[in-house]
Parts: C-alpha cells; structure tokens; sequence
C-alpha cells in the first residue's frame, strides 16, 4: 500500500510540475544559445537583431554574425535585418541554432517612381531621391514642401519665413532661368500641375496634407526628367498619396498641437535713447512737439504667441474586392504677427480595384481642399521697426461730427501740426494689420483615374490610361475699413467722385476699399502609353520599353476690380479733414450717399482669359544585361500654345549608363563588406516653357489702355460739362521669335552601400548648360513697352551632391541611425543678348529704388554691384568714403565692384535619430555657407538722417549699431557693400522625442506620442531678424517663429 501510495504521489507531483511549467513559463529551464546568423552565401550579417519572442529580452550579432542569448529551452528566438524577412525559431532546448536569414524580395525589387512608371531602385541610371515622411515630419509640416527642407543634396527649400500658409521657394540644383520660372514641375498621382498661385498666397503643395504623402520622389539630373521635356529644366517631384491595403480595415489618427512664438526682434533704441538724439539733432522744442511719454514695443505690439492645431483620420483597407483608403484632414494654423492664419480642410478617397485576375487594374485618386487664409500685411514688420517708441497704440482724438468715429478708429498716427495727414508718413503698423483684411479662399479638386491593362494574350504588354484633372477656383479680398489711416492715404479715394442732383461734389476720401480677385483655373490631362517588360534569361537580360502620347490643357479666367466700400467724408476741398487747431479737434462728417461699389479712380476693371495647350510624344527604353550592365533612353517630343508654328516643337532626349561593378568578377573579396557598387553616367535636354503669366509672347495682343495722359477726348459723345474719354487699344510687347530654353545636362553618379546597407553612399557631379534664356527686361525701343520678353543669353550650373545614411550603433536596445548630405551649386551667366554685359534685377529696398541685383557675363546670377566702404583704424565705416577702383578722383558706377551673391555656395544636412527600447530622440540640423543679404532694416535705422522724415515723422534707431550722420549722400551709401552681410547658418530645425506604446488593447492600438522644438536656435553673423532670405534683399521679411509641438498619431 505504501508503495502504491510512493507510486501516486510520485505521478501526482510529476503531474503538478508539467502543469506548473506550463502555466508559468518563468520557471521553466534557462539555457544559453548561440549561433552565427548569415546571409544565404554563408556572409556573416553584422547588427542583425535576435529577441526572445514575447519579452524584450534581445541582443545584436557581432561582426562575424555571431550572436549569444539566454532563453527558455522551450521558447522561441525571432530573427531580424533589413532587407530580409523575419523568422521566428523555436529553441526546443537546443544551445546552438544557426540561422541563413532569406532576402526580402519586396524590399529588394524596392521600387522608385520616375515618370510614366517606376523602376528598380537598383537599376536606376539617373539622379533620383526618393523621401518618405514619417509621423512626426508629416505632424510638423503645414504644407508638402516642408517635407522637402534638407531631404535631399541639391534641394533647397526656401519657406516664407513664418507665413502660415506654408509656401515657399523650392529650387533644384540652383536656378536655370533668369526672370522665368525656376520652379520645378510638381506631378502628383500622374497629373502634372499648374504652377499658378492661388488666393491668399497659397499653391498647389499647400492643398495636399501631408500626412497623405506616401512618398516624394525627387528627379534631377536630365536622364531622369527628360521624360517630362519642355517643362523639367528646373527638376520634377513626384508625389505619390497613400493607397488602400488589403485586409481588415486599418483605422490611423494624428492629431498636433503647436505653440509659436517670435525667436528674435531687433535690438531697437527705447523712446528716452531716441529722445536724446531728437533733441541732439532738432533741440527739445521739436522734442517736445514730436516726442510723446510712451515707450512702445511696436515690434512687440504687431507680433504674438499662437497657437495652432491640426488632426488627420483616415481608414484603409478591403471592401470585400474592393481597396480602399478615405481621409480628411482640418489645419489651423495661426501665424505670429497679429490676424494672419490659415485654416485648410482636405479630403481624399483612393481606390484600387484589380479585375481579370489582376491583369486589370484601376486606381482613382480625389482630392478636394478648402483653404481659407489672411494674409498680414507684411510692410507692418518693417514699420514697426522703425515707428516712434514714444507714441501710443491707440489714442482718443477728439472728434465731432455726424459717424461717432474717433480719427483713424482711435490708432495714433502721425500728422502734421495743422492736423492734416501726409500721405508720405508711415502707417500706424498695428492698425494696418487690424484694419486691413486680406483674405484668400480657394476651393480645389483634383484626382484622376487610371487603367493598366496586361494584356490577356501578352501579359508582359500593359496597356495605360491615364485621365486627371484640376480645378481650382480662387476668390480674395482685401479690405481697407473707413477712417483708417491707409483710406486716408489714399488719393485716388478721393478723386473718386460724381455730381449729385443738387450740383454737391460727393467723394470717397476715407472711404473703406475692397479689392476683388477671383480666377478660375482648371487643367485637364489625357495621357495613353503602351509598356512592354519582359525578362530573357536565356540571354541574362531584361528589357523595359514605353512609348506614349499626352494632351494637356490649362484655362485660367479671372477678374480684378478695386472699387469703394462705404461712404466716403466731407473735407476741406483735399483729402484732409476738417481740423481745429485751438482745440485739437476733428470733424467727421459722412455723406449721405455711397459711393459704394463704384470702380476707384485710376483702376477699372481687370478680366482675362488665358489658355495653356501642350502635345506630347513620348517614348523610354530600359534595357539591363546580366544585372550588371543598364542602359537608359528616352526621347518627348514636346508642342506648346506658347510659341510660334516656327518655333513651337521642341525634341528632348537623353541617355544614361549603369554599371553594377559590385557584380564583377573582381570584385568577388570585398562583398563581404561591399553589397552595392554602381556608377551612372546621364547626359539629356530639357526645355522650359513656363513663362509665368505670358501665354502668348509671339503675338501683338491689344489691351485697353487707361492710364491718364493715354487717353483721347470722345468728339461724338463728349459735352463741354461732360468730357467723355476713350481708352484706346495698343499691342502688348512681343517677340515673333522667342522660342524655348534648353538646358543640356551631363551627370556623373556613384551608389555604394556596406555591410548589407547599414551603410550607404551616393555622389554626383553634374553640369547643366542653358541656352536662349528667357528674361523680361529693359530693352530700348521694344515695340511699346521698353520691357520684353525674349531669349537673351545662356548660363552654366555645376555642383557636387553627397549623401550618406548609415547606422553606426545597432544593439539589442539602442540604435543610432545618421543622414548626412552635402552639395556645392556655381552658376554663372555665359552670354547675354548681343552686347551686353549686365542686366539690372532687382532694387534695393527702403523707399530708395536703386539698381542692386544684376545678371552680369561671367558672374553668378543676382550678383550685388555696390560701392566697396571705407574704413576707420577701429573697424567703423567712414561716411560718404569708397574706394576708387579706377583711380580717376570721382566716385561713379565705373567704381562698382561685383560683390557675392544671395545664393549659397554650399548646404549642409545633418539628421539623426536614436532609439533606445520604445523611445526615440532626433535632431535635425542644415546649414548653407557663401549666401549674402542686403540688411534693409540696418540701412533704414542706422542713419540719422531719417530720425525725422517729412518734417513731421521720428523715426526710430538701432542700438548698439554705427550711425551714419545726417549730411552722408544717400545717393551711394545705399549702394555700400557695408549693407551686404554674410548670412551664413547653422540652424537647428528641430528637435524631437517620442515614445510608442505597442500592442494596447490586446493587440489592437499602437499609440504614439512626441514632442517637437522647431527652429530652436541659429549660428550666424547676419545681424536681421533671419538670415534665410529668398533673393538676398531683406525687407519685410515674415519672421521665422520657435514651434513647440506635441503630437500622436494612433493606429488600430
């Protein structure tokens, strides 16, 4: 008995133990496992991730792939590395467990968009940069083309400062034109846009959300944009939205939170260090008369902390046989100087059915935007720069009469002793962004629907449809309110006038002022072209042939009218209230009538109708041996509505070779390290034919002439109380010959990658000539205007483009992943029309309008011509001393010396991002080296001269800053290179950590949640607001706000 009951118990207990090692897995036998995982050559890979199924106990291989673990006997090890597909492995008590990792085929036939089709990333003969954005760049990004700022060598993105409408200016390997566009060809799902703005400043990247964004490729060099002809001379980004996925329906959130806050203001002089220089220079009477017991911050005054906030939903997945993805978006935006803001709803459905056991497929895209922004009145920033400290905001002018209005709404501004108003005084800066409503609304849509059809009888032939559109209409209104100081300003209000019934002269001086613009712009696209793929292994070859048509149309119609808003107030016989000296009085008396709606004096009515046509042939031939040897060619046979039948077809070609030398025989010992190694050679044309607004530059077009002095008296309908004039019709400018600019390109690129792409490099050199340049400038004697557009001359670009990714630290719980590029852009004008050597383009700011910027033979483009300053033994500048370059005892233009230009020689990125368990931390920092600016607020505040101006106005002053005295003729200094600064910087664009939570909700939530500081800080000598300034001239300039954002995105 006892023996049985040994025998009971020793099975109860041998029971109890099985089922406590099942129940609690913790107890069950460590071990330690090791192994080598390798590549299926046997090539150890390096950094590959090995994890405990189920915990986040895990370790990393070594250099020779060797790996060591504790595990439970019974548990389960999962194997990773890019570029290879996971594998999970069960241990079954075994200590040793080697693994041969098998390639991700997907990820390895990776694919890049380039044009009426896509290719292999590894195949790819030309310049491509492909930028996928992830949450937290798609979080922070208002418009697509903040995504594009230091992505890539090369691309330089330009934004406007801190304009909440988010656009900006986007150039690809520096500029090919001169005053043409130089803005590259934006194609998004297969349908090229216009690049017309819309209202209220926002573009064609402004509609689309980014959080939409699947990918932008960017295309460079000739042999990758040739494709696109005569509109590619400036580079091509092709955009491409998110698709709906197979399987059950994928729910995503994102919403962001920002607060934005001014980085820097200018260092201005206080209202009692300005009062000492007033009575200095003008004694304390006029110290008295002109200075106040204020200290304002007018800089402070027009700015503001914002605050914005954005959410984007979507959900994507298959009904039934249909994929799907639906989104919608809403952004509020609000900018930092006071009322500007842009508030933008999307929506998009994309459909992505297959038929015919896939060899038919449909794709649908559509998008629709509603933007609505306000626009600040930018010329505010400048003011309240230089606006009198000493005076108030708001004052509460006595005022009588028959509106109970104060004077100018109760806003101080500046008068003169008599109390009229002179139209040459600055503007009170916060009334002109309180009083003066700029407002933008566009409705767009846009989408297209394509067919790919394999045939049934010859599935490698497919067959492309390809049918899009886009329309947009456009609406703004700039309102002026009544009595304010800008209605005042306004001499036309009051030569705004008619004769009533009682023989009263009713005018509109004072009135409020509506300007109304509206255009309509839609662009229609049919696109058919045949592909034929097919791989020969008999021959080790594989060949990609295209060849296709396109017919594109752009209409724009619109009108512009700037007429009276209100009624308008009774003055003295000028556009000067009735004001009482003893008392300090005015008198606001409104008429009875309105003039409302009436067109203002020296401004009728604007329509237009402009239309766009382009025809295209096109055709490509992909061609690859042995996976080593890749040829490229392509040839568009481009026609546009914009040239004459002589002049109106352009033929652009290109060529580009491959070699994946990494593939050779001799290059067998060093693919342990070495698994990518391929040079490019490109050479093609390209065109430009984006003329802007000129449609039709070949022929006379007669416009309607109203300018005063243009004009003639009608004999047959004029009375001697009543003249009645006509505006006669006259030809706008022309030139019968013009014709398209080509820019030839040759490219020299090498793609490298390490140790199974843990390391990647890429290089390019390329040089890109153009020629017939298309620039409207001053031409003597050109028909009836002394500006035309025409071909005048050729320009060169070449540079050097390196970028590098690598992920120098992978352990089992940090990772250290780094992207670095740099690139070197010189351009320079080679010939301009027949003997010229120089061409003025651009003026220099603050109210002197001189000559500054020119396109010069031999010199980069918008290089500064100015008057080289001399200096004192302590650095200062000596007023009204320049150098005399020629010696001959005056100073004149001949003493101008060209002087850098706005462009940078060299930019720099530099993006890295740690990940240590389920947090992550990055950095971004860009940099750009040899630009320049003229400091147009440093010329404005720093002369003594303009303490007062107009006998009447103080002017503030900077601190800390030499002061020119008040005798130094203008005329030059404003031309003195002292003006032009090194705008040369380091900024930081953002810094951000976030943590993910996995598998919440069993499962079914991944959470993410990230805080972002953008533009936190910035290196440089330049002393404005912000060395970032598109064209080098500063003036005006939007400022650049520090953005706080937290954000999370959700997906279930």
């Amino acid at each position: 008995m006892k023996n049985i009951c040994f025998q009971m118990n020793r099975k109860a207990w041998i029971v109890a133990l099985t089922i406590l090692s099942v129940a609690f897995p913790a107890l069950a036998q460590k071990i330690t496992v090791t192994g080598t995982v390798t590549d299926a050559t046997g090539e150890p890979l390096i950094g590959a991730s090995v994890l405990v199924k189920g915990t986040m106990s895990g370790t990393s291989t070594d250099i020779n792939g060797n790996y060591r673990i504790q595990a439970d006997s019974n548990g389960t090890l999962t194997f990773s590395y890019v570029g290879y597909n996971i594998q999970d492995v069960a241990i079954e008590g075994r200590t040793t467990l080697n693994v041969v990792m098998k390639e991700n085929t997907v990820m390895l036939n990776e694919v890049v968009a380039i044009g009426y089709g896509v290719v292999k990333k590894s195949d790819a003969t030309g310049s491509v940069a492909v930028i996928k954005p992830d949450e937290i760049s798609a979080g922070i990004a208002t418009s697509t083309q903040d995504l594009l700022v230091g992505a890539s060598p090369g691309v330089v993105v330009t934004t406007k400062g801190g304009d909440p409408t988010g656009n900006a200016d986007i150039r690809i390997r520096g500029g090919n034109s001169l005053t043409a566009s130089n803005n590259p060809l934006i194609v998004i799902d297969g349908v090229p846009m216009t690049n017309q703005s819309n209202a209220g400043g926002t573009n064609v990247m402004t509609m689309v959300n980014p959080q939409d964004i699947e990918s932008l490729t960017v295309l460079k060099d000739a042999s990758a944009t040739a494709i696109y002809g005569s509109r590619a001379s400036n580079g091509v980004i092709i955009i491409t939205t998110k698709k709906g996925q197979a399987g059950k329906p994928k729910v995503s959130f994102a919403a962001n939170f920002h607060v934005n806050t001014a980085r820097k203001t200018l260092d201005m002089m206080n209202a009692s260090e300005l009062r000492s220089h007033v009575v200095d220079m003008y004694g304390e009477s006029v110290a008295a008369e002109r200075m106040g017991d204020y200290n304002t911050d007018w800089q402070d005054e027009i700015m503001r902390t914002s605050f914005s906030h954005d959410y984007a939903l979507s959900v994507s997945g298959t009904a039934n046989w249909l994929p799907y993805r639906v989104s919608v978006s809403y952004t509020d935006n609000q900018g930092i100087l006071k009322n500007s803001g842009l508030q933008r709803t999307t929506t998009g459905i994309t459909l992505t059915p297959k038929f015919f056991d896939g060899l038919l497929q449909i794709t649908t895209n559509l998008m629709g935007t509603y933007a609505k922004s306000r626009e600040a009145e930018k010329g505010a920033v400048g003011t309240a720069i230089s606006y009198n400290p000493s005076r108030p905001v708001r004052y509460a002018y006595p005022t009588t009469g028959n509106t109970g209005m104060t004077m100018f709404n109760g806003y101080w501004n500046v008068t003169e002793a008599n109390g009229n108003i002179n139209p040459l005084c600055s503007q009170n800066p916060v009334q002109m962004l309180n009083e003066r409503r700029n407002i933008g609304e566009t409705y767009q849509g846009n989408g297209n629907i394509q067919f790919d059809y394999a045939l049934h009888f010859l599935p490698d032939l497919h067959l492309n449809l390809n049918l899009g559109f886009q329309v947009s209409k456009n609406q703004s209104w700039n309102d002026t309110a009544p009595n304010s100081i800008m209605s005042w300003n306004d001499q036309n209000l009051f030569n705004t006038s008619l004769t009533n019934s009682n023989n009263e002269t009713i005018t509109a001086a004072g009135a409020g002022a509506r300007t109304k613009w509206y255009e309509l712009q839609r662009n229609t696209l049919l696109e058919f072209y045949a592909n034929y793929r097919k791989d020969f292994d008999e021959i080790k070859s594989s060949l990609d042939v295209m060849a296709g048509y396109s017919w594109q149309r752009f209409d724009y119609q619109g009108n512009s009218r700037y007429f009276v808003n209100s009624a308008g107030f009774q003055t003295n016989g000028a556009p000067y209230v009735p004001y009482d000296p003893a008392t300090g009085t005015y008198t606001l008396n409104q008429f009875n009538e309105s003039l409302a709606g009436t067109l203002i004096s020296g401004n009728p009515e604007r329509r237009w109708a402009e239309k766009l046509m382009l025809i295209s042939f096109y055709g490509r031939l992909n061609y690859t041996f042995d996976d080593t040897y890749l040829l490229t060619f392509t040839l568009r046979d481009d026609g546009s509505s914009r040239f004459s039948k002589d002049t109106r077809w352009g033929l652009f070609p290109s060529l580009a070779l491959g070699w994946k030398f990494v593939n050779m025989d001799f290059m067998e010992d060093v693919r342990e390290i070495m698994n990518e190694g391929k040079l490019r050679l490109g050479w093609g044309i390209t065109g430009q034919q984006d003329l802007q607004t000129s449609y039709l530059p070949y022929l006379p077009v007669y416009i309607s002439s109203y300018e005063t002095g243009f004009q003639y008296l009608s004999h047959q309908h004029s009375t001697s109380d009543n003249p009645v004039w006509i505006d006669p019709l006259y030809p706008r400018p022309y030139d019968s010959g013009i014709k398209w600019e080509e820019t030839t390109t040759w490219n020299v690129g090498v793609d490298l990658g390490f140790l199974n792409n843990r390391i990647n490099l890429s290089a390019d050199w390329y040089l890109r000539e153009t020629k017939d340049l298309l620039c409207e400038g001053f031409f003597a004697g050109a028909a009836t205007s002394n500006f035309l557009l025409r071909n005048v001359g050729n320009m060169r670009n070449t540079g050097v483009e390196i970028n590098l990714t690598a992920r120098p630290v992978v352990t089992r719980d940090f990772t250290w992943t780094t992207s670095f590029n740099a690139a070197y852009n010189h351009n320079k004008v080679t010939k301009l029309d027949g003997d010229k050597n120089d061409m003025s383009n651009g003026n220099t700011p603050s109210g002197i309008s001189t000559p500054l910027r020119y396109f010069i033979v031999g010199q980069p483009i918008n290089t500064f011509m100015v008057y080289e300053q001399v200096y004192d033994n302590h650095g200062n500048p000596l007023p009204g001393q320049y150098v005399d370059q020629n010696n001959d005892g005056q100073i004149n233009d001949a003493d101008k010396i060209m002087y850098h230009t706005a462009d940078p020689d060299w930019t720099f990125n530099w993006n890295n991002t740690f990940n240590y368990k389920n947090w992550d931390f990055g950095i971004a920092l860009r940099a750009s080296l040899g630009n320049y600016n003229y400091n147009g607020p440093r010329f404005s505040n720093t002369r003594l001269s303009n303490v007062m101006t107009n006998n009447v106005q103080i002017n503030n002053l900077m601190r800390g800053e030499y002061l020119f005295p008040a005798d130094t003729d203008l005329n030059n200094l404003v031309l003195s290179n002292y003006w032009i600064e090194n705008a040369s910087f380091i900024r930081c664009d953002n810094i951000s950590i976030g943590y993910t939570f996995n598998n919440l909700l069993k499962d079914k939530l991944n959470l993410r949640l990230f805080g972002v500081v953008q533009n936190p800080f910035v290196i440089t000598k330049y002393k404005g607001l912000d060395p970032e300034v598109f064209g080098g001239i500063d003036n005006d300039v939007y400022p650049r706000p520090i953005t706080v954002t937290l954000g999370l995105t959700a997906t279930f």
